[in-house]
């Protein structure tokens, strides 16, 4: 992956655990779904996240991310997990 690319979507996490607060904010205004918030506050963080990698490919490489650059993104989500995940537990 593109030095560049990998260092903005490394911001993006660092970014996503330290605003946890605005994920919470918008799981706890849809009630409903309170009962499944960890998963749901992780699919947000994903998002987040994989919006961010699409959008950092369109403007650093000026063009779409390509399979392998998609592979690695799944690999630093996979390596971060558990650092995504503690930073959006509900206490």
């Amino acid at each position: 992956m593109n030095s560049q690319l990998k260092e903005k979507i490394d911001q993006k996490i660092k970014e996503v655990t330290t605003k946890s607060d605005e994920i919470f904010r918008i799981i706890n205004s849809l009630d409903h779904l309170r009962t499944h918030s960890d998963s749901f506050a992780y699919g947000i963080a994903v998002g987040r996240l994989y919006n961010s990698f699409y959008y950092q490919c369109r403007r650093i490489l000026k063009r779409n991310p390509t399979d392998e650059e998609f592979s690695e993104f799944l690999e630093m989500l996979d390596k971060k997990q558990k650092e995504i995940l503690d930073a959006l537990r509900f206490d």
